[in-house]
Formats: structure tokens, C-alpha cells, sequence
């Protein structure tokens, strides 16, 4: 799976609307749904920010692991 899905989702399964994510990145929405339609990629940076947010490694995100390993949210 790739990150785009993967984003979607982890905000679909936490209930959050693009325009709630997008926020959480410092964007559009807009231009956020381009990033859950693979149209544009991400930085390290907002995969970082997404990952601590729903508390699993950037792997996760990223597709290396399939199973979304738990961080803690210190």
C-alpha cells in the first residue's frame, strides 16, 4: 500500500476531514487532497508531523510495515 492510502486512511479512521488534517500540516485543504491522491508527495517533515499525530512510525505511514506499530505521544 502506498503512503497516500495510507494517510486516507489513518484520517478516515480517526474520523478527521481533510480540512482538519490539512491544519494539523500548515495547508489547504486542497492541496492536501492531492497528497491522499498520490498527485503530490509529501515531505519528511509532514510524514513526521502525521505520524506522531496518530501515534505510528513513519514506516507505517510510508508502507515498509503493514502493521501500524504504536509511538508515544510524549
Amino acid at each position: 500500500m502506498n503512503y497516500a492510502q495510507r494517510i486516507r486512511d489513518l484520517r478516515e479512521d480517526n474520523d478527521l476531514t481533510q480540512e482538519e488534517v490539512a491544519k494539523i500540516l500548515g495547508t489547504s485543504r486542497s492541496y492536501y487532497g492531492r497528497y491522499e491522491r498520490g498527485l503530490h508527495p509529501m515531505t519528511a517533515d509532514q510524514i513526521k508531523t502525521l505520524a506522531e499525530y496518530y501515534g505510528v512510525t513513519a514506516d507505517y505511514i510510508l508502507g515498509i510495515i503493514d502493521e501500524p506499530k504504536k509511538i508515544n505521544k510524549n
